[in-house]
């Protein structure tokens, strides 16, 4: 049972979403990176998928050096201070602490990131140039994170940048994906405000890139294109009732709540389909905005999710109930939803098996379906010797992240079908790289 109470104003729900990660204040910097032993071959720089210098910008946070450990940061992670935010610091960076195997707390890196990129973000002071004009042009599909890191790296090498975005708003999953209680709109647009009057490049908004004559326009007007496109919306489950009033995607969820805040209507009882990270947080949203009960339910054992461990605790202490060996086959009610009819499942000789003889309804008012999205294989289909793998992903270049179309480059979604920000951060940059080596040969 949710112990939050309906959020009927912008304070109530700020205070039903307080910040897991409040930014720390001077002192509290000071301290905390004074606790920093700056190992040799530190560990922490391995676990940080961008390779970010961590004991070096912590060392320039100690000496007053805000500005210069911003640099550091960004210069290795465009989107360095989302991702101070939102990584998954406990199994990242600060997973790799040392101190960690000593049974102290681990140097809280992702708090400290955010302390340095957010002070020096509010300075407004330029801490990036502009690279010479080389009189080439590239088109951006997307400004999402690997669209926004792509766009930076290419500025500081000299090439003009146009970014087209179907959206009203930039950085993909971070301002419409991501749990309110992570970050707030105001801090991922106040980042990329940030890079783009310091850097320059042009974002087109309600603009989407939709057919082949569009692309072959890019082909023409542009040097290079990079594919920086998320994923689809929420695939379909295929079972009876889907498309009853009260059954949304998990994404679609958020991005709404994101959007409309306390004028989310959220309904006594949810049940929420998922065992991953977009379900827990589309849990614990659920609880938070006053569902009196949230069950969330998923087909296989709780050791088998693949939602980190701390996700699920934060969904838990929300007030929200799970049921494990569950797969939904049916969702009940007279034209909207009343219940989600579920059959029992379990492992046998490894695999999955369905037990459709015990059978069992839970009730309510909202299905929301956190089962995964829908890929952009019918976008990439229009692209000529475009080669995906058998999951819809772009194959691509390990090192330069060009497509078999050699004009094309890809990162983020498109190329790993789903991961963090800070993968998609990297691989942004390593595509500006790879544009910059294929362009320069």
């Amino acid at each position: 049972m949710s112990e939050y109470k309906r959020p009927t104003s912008e304070a109530d729900f700020k205070k039903n979403f307080k910040q897991k990660k409040p930014l720390m204040n001077t002192t509290e910097a000071f301290y905390e990176s004074s606790r920093c032993l700056f190992c040799y071959d530190a560990p922490c720089i391995q676990a940080c998928p961008t390779h970010i210098d961590i004991p070096l910008f912590i060392k320039q946070i100690q000496t007053k050096n805000t500005e210069g450990a911003a640099k550091t940061i960004f210069d290795a992670n465009w989107l360095g201070n989302a991702c101070g935010i939102v990584c998954p610091t406990g199994v990242l960076c600060e997973g790799a602490c040392v101190f960690n195997h000593q049974n102290v707390p681990p140097i809280q890196i992702g708090r400290l990131q955010n302390f340095a990129t957010n002070t020096t973000i509010d300075t407004a002071k330029d801490i990036f140039k502009v690279g010479k004009s080389n009189g080439k042009k590239i088109a951006i599909v997307g400004a999402g994170p690997a669209g926004i890191a792509c766009a930076c790296e290419l500025r500081t090498l000299g090439y003009d940048v146009t970014i087209y975005e179907a959206k009203d708003k930039p950085s993909g999953l971070a301002v419409h994906g991501i749990a309110p209680y992570k970050i707030t709109n105001e801090e991922v647009l106040k980042e990329i405000t940030f890079l783009q009057n310091q850097l320059g490049f042009e974002i087109l908004y309600k603009s989407p890139i939709e057919t082949k004559e569009q692309l072959k326009k890019l082909e023409e007007d542009f040097d290079a294109i990079f594919l920086g496109l998320g994923l689809g919306k929420t695939g379909s489950l295929e079972i009876d009732g889907e498309d009853k009033k009260g059954v949304i995607g998990a994404v679609e969820f958020i991005e709404e709540l994101r959007s409309k805040q306390h004028l989310t209507k959220v309904p006594s009882k949810v049940v929420v389909l998922g065992g991953g990270n977009t379900a827990m947080d589309a849990a614990s949203e659920s609880a938070r905005m006053g569902a009196k009960k949230t069950v969330l339910a998923y087909r296989n054992s709780k050791e088998k999710m693949k939602a980190y461990g701390f996700e699920y605790d934060l969904a838990i202490s929300a007030g929200v109930d799970s049921l494990f060996n569950v797969v939904p086959i049916g969702i009940v009610g007279k034209g909207k939803v009343e219940g989600v009819r579920f059959a029992k499942t379990e492992m046998v000789d490894g695999k999955l098996k369905t037990k459709n003889n015990d059978v069992f309804v839970v009730r309510c008012d909202m299905v929301i379906k956190a089962t995964g999205q829908a890929k952009q294989g019918s976008f990439y289909e229009l692209i000529d010797n475009l080669e995906m793998d058998s999951q819809t992903r772009l194959k691509v270049n390990n090192e330069t992240f060009q497509t078999s179309n050699p004009k094309y480059f890809a990162g983020g979604d498109a190329v790993n079908g789903g991961a963090e920000v800070v993968n998609a951060a990297y691989d942004g940059k390593m595509a500006a790289l790879g544009i910059h080596q294929y362009l320069n040969k």
